[in-house]
């Protein structure tokens, strides 16, 4: 089983803790390192955050949130081996363009660790403030990763829709990862599993417990049916709180299909360099 940890550029209070966090992360034995993504925090906003009880996010406006790409850049800079990922980018508020050079240049930096996840968005405060409807994201979002993934191909990219009208051109570097940078949904809400089923790589599941999974996975399981693809070509990332669940639940994770299991930074039970070291020889030895 593979174990992330998210995130980690969010609530640091520098650069040099950031970077200490990944690297004890990496020589413990992490897998993966990802990262949250708002590009503001309203002072109050009439949105619900969809996957808290009370609709909101546990984070106030001050709180320090790096923007993604340049902290794994950063990261990518400083470590060798752990995969760097996105937990969830808002993908129909960005210009896609901009999104797939991004994505591309962070792989070719990193030695190909890179892994895009990303999300269609909840907060409408956050799209009015850059400007970008709020309305039929849905279709933005399934329109925009085709149109990326052309990019990444290498060939003229030609891609004529109701939201882009690209012709004629190409953006390299590619991504070192063939045929490009791995896509990993996130969200269960709407019509997210079909567009895992279509469109996704891998789906980064917002659950909080074995049983919560086990639910949703039979909506992905027929959403892959729908689309005539085999569910297990689906590589599924589950949030997992090794305090609350206990190290046997990886076993349960296992049977149900789960490739990697992503532990927020908070529930390492301590000062994060000092609970890393502890984690690596308690937890993730048990279940190499």
């Amino acid at each position: 089983m593979k174990v992330g940890l998210i995130p980690v550029n969010m609530g640091v209070g520098d650069v040099d803790q950031m970077i200490a966090i990944a690297q004890k992360a990496e020589s413990v034995g992490v897998e993966s390192l990802w990262t949250f993504e708002h590009v503001m925090i309203p002072l109050d906003y009439q949105s619900r955050y969809p996957y808290s009880a009370n609709g909101k996010m546990g984070a106030p406006p001050e709180t320090n949130l790096v923007d993604p790409l340049i902290a794994l850049t950063a990261i990518a800079a400083q470590t060798k081996t752990v995969r760097l990922a996105t937990g969830v980018n808002i993908l129909p508020q960005t210009n896609p363009l901009y999104l797939a050079k991004q994505a591309a240049s962070l792989d070719f930096v990193s030695g190909g660790r890179f892994m895009l996840g990303i999300g269609i968005g909840w907060l409408r405060e956050e799209f009015d403030a850059l400007g970008v409807p709020f309305e039929r994201r849905g279709a933005r979002f399934d329109d925009y990763i085709q149109a990326m993934k052309k990019v990444w191909s290498g060939d003229p990219v030609e891609h004529d829709s109701e939201f882009l009208h690209w012709s004629g051109f190409k953006s390299y570097p590619l991504p070192i990862q063939r045929p490009g940078v791995p896509c990993i949904i996130g969200g269960s809400k709407g019509r997210a599993f079909d567009r895992i089923a279509l469109h996704g790589d891998g789906w980064y599941a917002p659950t909080q417990n074995v049983e919560d999974l086990a639910r949703l996975l039979t909506q992905l399981e027929a959403a892959c049916e729908r689309a005539g693809r085999d569910r297990s070509t689906v590589e599924v990332t589950a949030m997992w709180i090794p305090a609350i669940e206990g190290v046997d639940a990886v076993g349960r994770y296992r049977d149900l299909g789960v490739s990697r299991l992503v532990v927020p930074v908070f529930a390492l039970g301590g000062p994060p360099l000092d609970a890393l070291d502890k984690f690596g020889t308690e937890v993730l030895a048990r279940i190499a």
